[in-house]
């Protein structure tokens, strides 16, 4: 074998001398060769400069240049005199750093373990009931154990600046150290429920590890793109330890903020039904309750609000086992029943077969394989009605009869009054409802409200055709869209003619009869506003769940809509209530009497208000949140007077909203943060101030006589208490 590998290597000429000039070569021919390549890659990227796709320019940028992106502000909603609804606000969340090496030269920066128990005091002092003590001093304790640099604070999110600045004053006061916080985008609703489903509410996300404010519900959602704005951009220098460099912006993009929208509430009226929709849905306890008031000419909303509710701030009421996700007011469909018959009638009247003194026996009436019968029936149906009288006290067999008339004609105008299809709203989730079904029954039974499904935009769409004269105009929620791109202002919109004029007007003669006859009225004596007629139609619908209508009490829906003045409608109010546990026939009243009457009220004195012209009015500023005697000041020195109400040291509140114009003398209320309030002495005070105050203290007020303020309910100097306020009027000699 030794003798077969010696032969090999002679053979081959193997010898050590010959291998190491043979490495030699390998090694010189790769080095060459690396050489070359180097100086090719090395030329290629001083060319190009380009590496594995990279750019080095950018790379070099990256290092000497930083860049910060500026947020844009989300758009504000007001109502429509200019009060702030929903607007962007700054929050923070609070936490700990507990590292020992968090110093400042000698001085101890961190919290330290015996400080725990005041800093958690101070904490929920501060913060209330959301923070716990022992769970703050758990978590800090637990972080030293775990040699953690910083630990959050428990629940100690969504913190205010006026918050912050209390938790740090307490915390210098008291010589403590570690607490710091971490700013977040945030939205404030400061009227707390106000249109919750309507208006919906703004959350943050993070998107690409940026905190941004996105709609998630109502009017936000609907409108983001509108109101989220678009975010700038600062690019700037950056020293060799990554510090900006003073004064070296190389490049800025501003930011573009969001848009305002202005909406048609108006916060006076909104506060108001928001208080009275809370004693109705305590006292009836309904599957949920909702109310719309419009302006009849315009058909723009002026309030609206449905129960169960919630605050968009702290989300409050979302939690609750009975909580509805659903805008009632587009969302839900539901079968309308006797409110529709003033449809029917327009329609009969239109088509010159309803003879008001036409007389027919009421109760019950057989079609095809269905029994027709009246809500009165059980006790006893009247034995005769005409039909004027069957629009008056709601007969379904009327409401048929005039329907098997016209069958194809109702139907034509089922679909020209907008139902079956959306009112183009905008507003998430709109159904369409459904129209009956294609069968003779189905059909009849629409006259009087059922087989057909609607939603409460359909039927405000509807009314405005006999409000409006026969005019039919889509519901609308905004007036105007402003921002730096200009301003769009919003204009009513005609929909369809489904009626005539003179339909329209008799109908609602009609509907006087049912709050005003004694014996034919479903509703007498119960809807009243002083020194108005009102034109109203009650419903009482069957609610079919499983494919079969409910018997028994309260398993119905119950609803009435009002127009007044009867003869030249400003305001029509449309008011539904589900399956109520604790029915009364006043509750729907105890709702729309005290609406209606303060919003002819606010309109008399806004008309005076218009009116009255000068050449020195006053723009009112915004008060909230600064001190009592600052505010009381700027108000006294710009020509107003101010009325303090409560001896608090900051204003919370003010009876004229920021940017409204006033003229010299008149008086602005100013609620301050006290937590007892002492009443004004009102003695002279005109009807306008007497409303602005029960207003800014979300009270009903009540009057007795006209003129100017003599007496009043709650003496001078008492305590405010309870619900209502009642002032004697006298006219000055």
């Amino acid at each position: 074998m030794m003798k077969k590998i010696k032969r090999y290597f002679t053979n081959n000429k193997l010898s050590p001398k010959n291998n190491r000039k043979k490495v030699g070569i390998i090694l010189f021919t790769t080095s060459i060769g690396l050489f070359f390549l180097f100086v090719s890659r090395l030329s290629y990227i001083v060319l190009v400069g380009d590496v594995a796709g990279t750019a080095l320019e950018d790379k070099v940028a990256s290092l000497y240049e930083g860049e910060k992106v500026v947020k844009a502000k989300r758009g504000t909603i007001y109502d429509r005199n200019g009060v702030v609804i929903a607007e962007d606000a700054t929050s923070y969340s609070a936490f700990a750093i507990l590292s020992t090496s968090y110093m400042s030269g000698n001085k101890k920066l961190y919290a330290q373990e015996k400080d725990f128990e005041k800093i958690a005091t101070i904490l929920v002092d501060v913060l209330g009931e959301k923070v716990k003590k022992a769970t703050i001093i758990d978590v800090l304790t637990e972080g030293v154990k775990n040699d953690k640099w910083q630990v959050d604070i428990p629940n100690g999110k969504g913190i205010t600046l006026q918050q912050r600045q209390a938790i740090e004053a307490a915390m210098e006061k008291q010589d403590l150290v570690g607490i710091d916080f971490n700013e977040h985008p945030s939205r404030i609703y400061p009227n707390g429920i106000f249109a919750s489903h309507f208006i919906g509410f703004a959350d943050i996300q993070v998107e690409d590890g940026q905190e941004e404010l996105q709609g998630g519900f109502g009017l936000e959602a609907a409108y983001d793109d509108i109101l989220k704005g678009t975010d700038g951009e600062i690019v700037f220098q950056k020293d060799n330890f990554q510090n900006p460099l003073p004064g070296t912006v190389a490049e800025s993009i501003p930011a573009q903020d969001g848009q305002d929208i202005t909406t048609t509430l108006d916060s006076r009226l909104q506060s108001y039904l928001e208080m009275l929709m809370d004693e109705a849905w305590e006292e009836a306890e309904p599957e949920y309750l909702t109310a719309v008031l419009v302006k009849s000419d315009t058909n723009e909303i002026i309030s609206l609000a449905q129960r169960p509710t919630f605050n968009p701030e702290t989300k409050d009421g979302i939690n609750e086992k009975d909580f509805l996700w659903q805008n009632l007011f587009v969302e839900e469909t539901y079968e309308p029943g006797s409110t529709i018959k003033i449809l029917t009638v327009a329609g009969a009247m239109d088509q010159g077969i309803f003879d008001p003194n036409e007389q027919f026996t009421p109760g019950k009436m057989e079609l095809i394989d269905a029994e027709i019968r009246d809500w009165d029936i059980n006790i006893g149906a009247k034995p005769v009605l005409t039909m004027r009288q069957a629009l008056s006290w709601s007969s379904n067999v009327g409401m048929v009869k005039l329907e098997q008339r016209m069958p194809e004609r109702w139907q034509q105008y089922l679909q020209e009054f907008g139902f079956g299809q959306t009112t183009q709203s905008n507003l998430f989730g709109e159904a369409r409802g459904l129209l009956p079904e294609d069968n003779i029954v189905s059909q009849a039974m629409s006259s009087f409200g059922q087989g057909i499904a609607v939603t409460q935009f359909q039927m405000l769409q509807a009314f405005s055709a006999v409000a409006n004269d026969g005019e039919m105009l889509r519901p609308s929620y905004i007036k105007k869209i402003s921002g730096t791109q200009g301003e769009m202002v919003t204009q009513p919109e005609v929909v369809g003619n489904p009626i005539t004029a003179q339909s329209a007007r008799q109908v609602r003669e009609y509907m006087r009869d049912v709050v005003e006859s004694e014996e034919f009225g479903t509703a007498y004596n119960r809807y009243q506003v002083d020194g108005y007629t009102i034109a109203a139609k009650t419903g009482t619908a069957q609610v079919a769940e499983g494919g079969q209508y409910l018997e028994g009490d309260n398993t119905n829906l119950y609803s009435v809509v009002t127009m007044l003045p009867a003869e030249d409608p400003e305001y029509t109010l449309y008011i539904t209530m589900k399956k109520p546990k604790e029915y009364s026939a006043d509750t729907i009243p105890s709702i729309a009497n005290p609406l209606l009457q303060r919003a002819m009220d606010l309109l008399e004195v806004d008309r005076v208000g218009m009116d009255d012209t000068a050449s020195d009015q006053v723009t009112v500023a915004d008060y909230r949140n600064l001190e009592t005697s600052l505010a009381t000041q700027d108000l006294s020195n710009n020509g107003l007077t101010p009325i303090v109400i409560g001896d608090g040291k900051k204003v919370v509140e003010q009876s004229s909203a920021s940017n409204t114009v006033l003229l010299p003398g008149e008086k602005v209320l100013l609620l301050t943060d006290a937590k007892t309030k002492g009443m004004p002495d009102t003695t002279g005070w005109s009807k306008a101030d007497l409303l602005k105050l029960a207003n800014l203290l979300s009270m009903e007020v009540s009057f007795s006589g006209e003129g100017y303020s003599t007496k009043q309910s709650i003496e001078p100097g008492q305590v405010i208490e309870g619900d209502t306020l009642t002032f004697t009027l006298k006219k000055e000699n």
